[in-house]
């Protein structure tokens, strides 16, 4: 069999002595586990280890593959000795798998490489499980911004790839669990956090990868993870087969989940292809949407598909006489039109005041803004218009406000403004509890700094969905 068995692996740096100096014996049910799958490892003596890392290179729209015939890196940053890891990379298997991502519509490859050496999410698990011993070639990729059906698809291109090459493969998925399990912790306390890893663990333990697929970004994102895009991966290189897995070892002491899991692949069969049955469910649930959709979320849609189904703007004159409510004719106000797929955002783009006759002008233009304007992706094509969820925000009023007890993330969106210089953020966003976190994520997109003098002002936000 092509894949010999898949791990989810942590990343802590003080797993290693050198950085360590006996703190390792704190996280000791870790350092077990980590032997044990090095041990498998050496045994199957595959021809290719792929180990994707959320601190290597990450595109919001493209999988990045370590370029060249060599990686090294230590742990010198992190207080360890200079001594270095240097391991092979797989240069043959790199540039098929660059093609068939390319082929299947999944932009994968070695450009955009901006550091070379080793991240610490790739450095930890290799010299873990390869120690000295670094005969076995490596890839070394970077997970993306993309949503989750892409992960998983990587993760099937990954044994298809291995299987055209006639390699055997193992594929280690790095990555710590929350980030929030203790106040003491790098990012305190959260309760999602246990939760997020209560739901892993479970996962882990069935190898129920539908689940897996299913988890909410907003739980992710609360949670402070930074290994489920990788787990998503490794269960696309285990799509369509009976699994046996096990959970060698979950700890938390220093308020970060670290979870050691190996997977390890039986018959095919056809009722584990979860990547297309959650397809299947996202394209019925999205077609079952539309039938709920309000006129502003109908206007968006509308103009999103003609523009890039026919090629052109869909004119206000040619929707104004449809029975639509009364603001969307007369009123004039900001809007903002966002779309996501399969939960992840995929555009949005919108407008502080009104610039257009009337509010579903603004949809009009915002939406197809929002599509193929929004520079942080690439505009969308038409083959997914049909599983797009939209969501317009219509701005209200903005007062001015003099302290952040004036605000509440949840119901107020808030502007801040130094002389030409303005970042907005909209209420009601997951992850953003707190009006110091909203008013910090504001004054980073408008490039002020939190000791300059600055103005706020709030609004109220009337959502579309």
């Amino acid at each position: 069999m092509t894949l010999k068995a898949a791990y989810l692996v942590p990343h802590p740096p003080l797993i290693h002595p050198q950085v360590g100096r006996g703190r390792e014996r704190q996280i000791e049910a870790t350092v077990k586990a980590y032997k044990q799958v090095a041990r498998e490892i050496k045994e199957y003596n595959p021809d290719t280890l792929v180990v994707m890392s959320p601190h290597t290179v990450m595109y919001s729209d493209y999988f990045h593959l370590s370029p060249g015939g060599h990686g090294t890196g230590d742990f010198s940053s992190f207080g360890g000795g200079k001594k270095s890891l240097r391991v092979e990379y797989d240069q043959e298997f790199v540039k098929l798998l660059s093609r068939k991502g390319f082929s299947s519509g999944i932009s994968i490859g070695t450009e955009g490489e901006r550091e070379p050496a080793l991240d610490h999410g790739t450095l930890v698990p290799l010299s873990m499980v390869l120690g000295e011993e670094n005969s076995i070639k490596v890839v070394r990729m970077g997970m993306s911004g993309l949503s989750v059906l892409h992960h998983y698809r990587v993760g099937q291109l990954l044994v298809e790839t291995a299987a055209q090459l006639g390699r055997t493969l193992v594929f280690l998925a790095s990555g710590d669990l929350s980030h929030r399990l203790e106040e003491g912790g790098p990012y305190g306390y959260a309760p999602e956090g246990p939760a997020f890893d209560e739901t892993i663990r479970k996962i882990c333990e069935e190898a129920d990868f539908f689940t897996l697929l299913r988890i909410k970004p907003s739980l992710c994102e609360r949670a402070g993870e930074c290994g489920y895009r990788s787990l998503v991966t490794l269960a696309g290189t285990l799509d369509g087969r009976e699994v046996k897995s096990n959970v060698r070892s979950y700890e938390g002491p220093f308020g970060v989940g670290y979870m050691v899991a190996g997977f390890f692949p039986g018959a095919s069969v056809e009722e584990r292809k979860f990547g297309e049955t959650f397809r299947k469910e996202e394209e019925e649930r999205i077609y079952s949407l539309r039938g709920e959709e309000d006129p502003y979320i109908r206007l968006a849609r509308r103009s999103l598909e003609t523009k890039i189904r026919e090629g052109r703007s869909l004119a206000w004159e040619e929707v104004e006489n449809l029975p639509l409510p009364k603001p969307l004719k007369e009123d004039k106000g900001g809007v903002f039109v966002t779309l996501k797929k399969f939960g992840n955002l995929r555009g949005c783009i919108g407008t502080t005041v009104g610039m257009r006759r009337c509010l579903g002008e603004e949809i009009l233009h915002n939406a197809v803004s929002a599509g193929l304007d929004d520079p942080r992706f690439e505009p969308v094509e038409e083959e997914e218009l049909d599983v797009l969820e939209y969501s317009v925000d219509v701005l209200g009023p903005r007062e001015p406000i003099s302290s952040m007890d004036q605000l509440n993330p949840m119901l107020y969106g808030v502007v801040v403004q130094k002389d030409h210089r303005k970042g907005l953020l909209l209420p009601h966003i997951d992850g953003i509890d707190t009006p110091q976190q909203q008013v910090k994520i504001a004054l980073e997109k408008a490039g002020i700094s939190p000791g300059e003098a600055y103005t706020m002002e709030r609004f109220t936000v009337e959502r579309h969905q």
